[in-house]
């Protein structure tokens, strides 16, 4: 087979699978904090939505349940592709996966508690500390957010727009597709309303490592074919920054 028979399509913004992509990473979330509220309704569950656990491990799993609907529709009508949930064929990127968590988890760490960090003072939790509460939020960062995320945003999002709007990011050495850029792009975004809840530095700051942990974690789905490593980098990030968190509390 001659290079030109393998060369790549050309990239092309293309209107429809990016409104799609769109619409699916915005709307996905919404359906399962909907579907959240109804299951709490319904079973009379005192869930309050918000940045707590049992809202969290609700809202998560229906967001994750509605994406595997999305892939098996998708995957069996309009748009037949790889969607990358099953172990990695070929290359894992699982240790690349833990030493860059590690790595990002300490660049958040800084970035999320620099006002902290130059004061010397300590973070804000916004629980107490009881045993229940620490498991529950290191048992959610460290194994439950990271399929519960990825799923919808790399293993549905990211697959889907690779089929549909096909085009390679190139960097040196570096290669990629630009719908794995184009996704995080959007991960980033969904994250701007940190703005009106934070000083302007430390939003940015977010913005910034969320857009390069969106594109690492896109570039290891496409390279493994599997969403495995970026789910770990996803839970190794997590749960580093909030152990430290945790431990800065209680020990310093």
């Amino acid at each position: 087979m001659t290079d030109a028979a393998i060369e790549t399509p050309r990239f092309r913004l293309k209107l429809i699978p990016l409104i799609s992509v769109v619409v699916l990473g915005l709307g996905i979330p919404v359906l399962g904090a909907m579907a959240a509220i109804l299951t709490a309704k319904i079973l009379h569950w005192q869930i309050t939505p918000g940045a707590n656990p049992p809202w969290l491990y609700l809202q998560h799993f229906y967001q994750t349940a509605f994406a595997i609907v999305a892939i098996v529709a998708l995957k069996y009508t309009l748009v037949p592709a790889d969607y990358g949930l099953h172990l990695p064929r070929g290359k894992s990127y699982v240790a690349a996966a833990i030493g860059w968590g590690i790595v990002f988890g300490l660049l958040m760490t800084v970035v999320d508690y620099a006002p902290q960090l130059l004061h010397h003072t300590k973070p804000d939790a916004g629980y107490p500390l009881t045993p229940q509460n620490v498991w529950s939020w290191l048992f959610f960062e460290g194994i439950y957010v990271g399929p519960t995320e990825e799923i919808p945003f790399r293993a549905l999002l990211v697959n889907f727009l690779i089929a549909t709007m096909p085009g390679k990011f190139r960097v040196g050495r570096f290669e990629m597709s630009w719908a794995g850029v184009l996704v995080a792009l959007i991960f980033a975004l969904a994250h701007a309303t940190n703005f009106s809840t934070r000083a302007w530095p430390e939003a940015l700051g977010q913005q910034v490592y969320a857009f390069a942990l969106g594109v690492l974690y896109a570039y290891w789905l496409e390279k493994s074919k599997s969403v495995l490593a970026p789910a770990i980098g996803h839970n190794v990030g997590d749960f580093v920054e909030t152990a430290i968190m945790m431990a800065w509390i209680a020990f310093l």
